[in-house]
């Protein structure tokens, strides 16, 4: 049993959280921050200065979704205005990362239909003393195994624990497969063990550290609209590149994918299902983000509005993706071992989550026993998705 950190006054941190709205995210490493690093370490986010500004950002990002009562925030009125505001006023929002303070408490003002001078005398009081409660209670839940982004390892067809990490020369790969340049080693274990499955529940856009994002598209390789709810809106978002007033200058993965569209012939014309292109990851990278793929598994129906998505193209993606990582890794010198896959389909694809679990699984599994040097992360926002994979995983 991990032992509970000691953690700060509550009144401490809604000292440093008033700090923190004032300078916003991109200023935290000028803020006081002594109780919400504490409070970082006691939830498991952070061990020390490497990833002290990483833990605490996670942090936040836990608090603000525990106010919203465990859902993705979402700034429209299906959720909790509590968390839209909190979310506003700290830049939570993937977008709204660098605004500065007088807009962020403008946006937040607007959550209530108030002035900014009323919401500052306050709403916003509530909002910075509710965030640090939740903050409390992200680490205390964390203290007792309910930690936010919660990570269960699946191991052949069941859930456990995950072994040890081995020593990082515990063995060259598997027959057939040259060590990839620059591989990072096995001690490094960036998601899990090499070879391993994991499941976090979190939107994919807040996921840090991995190697390769995988995001599903259609058959146009056209990305969803920024303001969409979808894994592809959410990664575009998060990707794009910003001046200082959060405005997008470039729209890069996007950008990207229009370029390899007019290289190779494909402008205004589909591809075939299963396909998978690389582009960078823009302002992911700062994420520890080294590639985004992305797999184009819908293929539109009748006038646009609707999806299909046949369940054998995510083990042909799945295989695609794998593929072109390694070629990536080989010919573009670039370290890497660790890729993360949503639940590909089943969104507006319309797959069913049972469906696309086993699937997914299934084809993860044939390319570990292929090239067990990968670690695989696998995400949902979705508490219940999250346990539909694990299931999936046990069953024979």
């Amino acid at each position: 049993m991990r032992i509970m950190q000691p953690l700060p006054p509550h009144g401490n941190l809604v000292a440093e959280l008033r700090e923190l709205r004032r300078r916003g995210l991109p200023g935290l490493r000028h803020c006081t921050r002594d109780a919400l690093r504490e409070t970082a370490v006691a939830a498991g986010l952070c061990t020390g200065p490497d990833d002290e500004q990483t833990g605490i950002e996670e942090l936040l990002g836990a608090a603000v979704r525990r106010l919203a009562g465990g859902h993705p925030v979402r700034d429209d009125d299906s959720c909790d205005p509590l968390a839209r505001a909190a979310a506003h006023s700290f830049g939570i929002f993937a977008a709204r990362r660098g605004v500065p303070g007088t807009d962020r408490r403008k946006a937040a003002a607007a959550v209530y239909g108030v002035t900014t001078e009323r919401f500052r005398k306050s709403q916003e009081h509530d909002v910075v003393a509710e965030l640090a409660a939740a903050v409390l209670a992200v680490a205390r839940e964390a203290g007792v195994g309910e930690a936010p982004g919660r990570q269960v390892v699946v191991v052949g067809d069941s859930a456990a624990p995950a072994p040890p990490t081995p020593p990082a020369h515990a063995g060259p790969p598997a027959a057939g497969l040259p060590r990839r340049p620059g591989a990072r080693p096995a001690a490094a274990a960036p998601v899990a063990p090499t070879g391993r499955i994991t499941v976090r529940v979190c939107p994919i856009e807040e996921v840090r550290d991995v190697d390769v994002l995988v995001s599903s598209e259609n058959t146009y390789l056209e990305m969803s609209k920024t303001f969409r709810p979808t894994v592809s809106g959410a990664l575009r978002r998060a990707a794009a590149l910003r001046d200082a007033s959060g405005e997008i200058v470039d729209d890069v993965l996007s950008r990207e994918l229009r370029v390899w569209q007019r290289t190779h012939g494909r402008a205004g014309m589909p591809v075939r299902p299963g396909t998978v292109v690389a582009t960078s990851s823009g302002a992911l990278a700062a994420h520890g983000v080294r590639r985004i793929h992305h797999a184009a598994i819908a293929t539109p129906v009748g006038d646009g509005d609707r999806y299909h998505v046949s369940p054998a193209v995510l083990a042909e993606a799945v295989r695609a993706s794998f593929e072109l990582a390694r070629h990536e890794s080989e010919f573009l010198s670039l370290p890497m071992s660790s890729i993360c896959f949503p639940l590909l389909g089943a969104g507006r694809g319309g797959l069913p989550v049972e469906t696309v679990a086993r699937r997914l699984l299934d084809a993860i599994r044939a390319e570990l026993r292929r090239d067990p040097s990968w670690s695989v992360l696998l995400v949902t926002p979705e508490e219940s998705h999250a346990r539909l994979l694990t299931a999936a995983s046990s069953a024979p």
